[in-house]
């Protein structure tokens, strides 16, 4: 199986059309997340999904007013249940363990035929108090799922693989 495809064809989607996400291909895109690696295996995840428009428009505000928050047919909150674990090296692990997650859930996305975008620029208090997160919580960030209103040219401007890899050394 080539994952490739799916990574090249993936990019930011700020515009999305009203139609509905199928809910099978929404399970889909959840499990991709669950299956993520996480540091020793505690999997700090929990995922709110959010489909009733109401709601959207409300968290669109709480996302200071991103349009695509609103528009898309399903957000899910990725939320972190295990905010003060440090990997040995220090490091928190749940902005890792979520990105992880986040990572698979839109790689599943794309294979669904979706877009996505990762929004992080939210209030949280406001998101954490609109889906009654527990204080205890982390939302550390939204995906936002749907079709896309428009299918631009997908450019990968990247750095060329050889100016980012050393071998043995820097």
């Amino acid at each position: 199986m080539d994952l490739l495809p799916e990574i090249l064809n993936r990019y930011s989607v700020y515009k999305f059309r009203e139609e509905p996400v199928p809910s099978d291909a929404l399970e889909r895109i959840l499990e991709a997340g669950r299956l993520a690696p996480s540091a020793k295996n505690r999997q700090p995840w929990r995922f709110v999904v959010v489909r009733d428009p109401l709601l959207r428009q409300k968290m669109q505000e709480a996302a200071y007013n991103e349009p695509g928050v609103g528009q898309a047919s399903a957000l899910i909150a990725v939320c972190s249940t295990n905010i003060d674990y440090r990997m040995p090296n220090g490091q928190l692990s749940y902005p890792i363990d979520l990105s992880m997650c986040a990572a698979f859930m839109t790689l599943q996305a794309v294979r669904e035929g979706l877009g996505t975008c990762i929004n992080a620029t939210f209030n949280e208090d406001e998101v954490r108090d609109l889906l009654t997160v527990p204080y205890s919580m982390r939302v550390v960030l939204l995906l936002v799922v749907g079709f896309p209103a428009e299918t631009p040219t997908v450019e990968h401007n990247r750095l060329p693989l050889a100016r980012l890899v050393s071998h043995e050394h820097w």
